[in-house]
């Protein structure tokens, strides 16, 4: 008689949310630690960030405000990563959609006043150009994505910091390396007295219910799902690995270009440094969509929680 013992693949979504939640208490306590090893009282630290960030107007304000990008990237990764497709790029992709959408607004802005579906659209598709490199090097060449998408994400930062420093600097910005500020047509509007671009949040919501929708009740969502499953099981079903591999590079990529193009749009009103752009929001948003247990009505959630960490910490 022989003993085999397997790796048990399924994990049941009670036990996922242990072991987030178990890592989060144990962050805490270290994080604890750390204070004290500082001479700072823990408990009053903690109470601080969160305080600031869930208890005030202001901070609740600004925390709502680093939400937005986080619930766009967020949703987007839940989907590439319940297809096991590891994309570490929505940085690139959300500095895509920012560069998109800053020459939208400053060639075509001027032009046409009803400019900003333009650069959401632009920026939707920036980004998902950029991340269908990736959805292409996998799936035809075989070239791992954490590498590609990685890679991607420096290869666009440098982009941008030739335009800034190059052809798109700003002729009214003192010498600075930005491109001239946006048109008043081309700038999001904010809810009054915060920097809320309610427009983007919006987005951002009906993106999660979409998502949700689209994952768990759609033949697409299902094929994804499979091949992140089970590819053997896929490939056997007949589901297209490319196909799919491309369609869940156009969300996850074409969300983090829209949440580029309300931090340009929104937030900073011309194209600045990459660092200023996209400020670690997409390596953020890898832990929003893995805390939401990778469900985007989750990411609801998770995205106002780190948002809050961003404000407090």
């Amino acid at each position: 008689m022989k003993l085999i013992i397997e790796k048990n693949r399924y994990i049941s979504n009670k036990k996922k949310l242990l072991i987030y939640l178990s890592s989060l208490i144990l962050g805490i306590f270290i994080s604890s630690f750390i204070f004290l090893f500082k001479g700072i009282n823990p408990f009053y630290a903690i109470y601080k960030i969160f305080s600031g960030s869930f208890f005030s107007l202001f901070g609740l304000k600004e925390t709502i405000t680093k939400m937005i990008p986080l619930l766009l990237i967020g949703s987007g990764l839940t989907v590439a990563f319940q297809g096991k497709f590891w994309n570490i790029g929505a940085e690139g992709q959300l500095l895509a959609g920012a560069t998109v959408a800053s020459w939208i607004a400053l060639n075509i802005g001027p032009k046409v006043d009803l400019v900003i579906p333009l650069m959401f659209l632009g920026g939707f598709i920036g980004g998902a150009l950029w991340a269908m490199i990736a959805a292409y090097l996998k799936s035809k060449l075989g070239i791992n994505d954490i590498i590609s998408t990685l890679m991607l994400n420096y290869i666009m930062a440098q982009i941008v910091q030739y335009l800034i420093y190059g052809p798109w600097k700003g002729k009214t910005q003192y010498g600075f390396p930005y491109t001239d500020n946006f048109p008043a047509n081309a700038i999001l509007p904010l809810i009054k007295n915060s920097r809320i671009h309610w427009i983007t949040l919006i987005l951002g919501l009906i993106a999660a219910v979409f998502l949700y929708f689209f994952i768990y009740r759609t033949k697409y969502g299902y094929e994804i799902r499979v091949v992140g499953e089970n590819p053997n099981a896929a490939k056997y079903a007949g589901i297209n690995f490319i196909k799919v591999s491309f369609i869940i590079m156009i969300i996850s990529g074409g969300l983090a270009g829209l949440a580029g193009v309300g931090e340009v749009a929104a937030i900073h009103r011309h194209l600045s440094y990459p660092d200023q752009i996209s400020a670690n929001l997409g390596y953020t948003g890898i832990i929003v969509a893995w805390l939401a247990l990778l469900n985007p009505l989750m990411a609801i959630l998770t995205s106002f929680f780190f948002g809050g960490i961003l404000v407090g910490g």
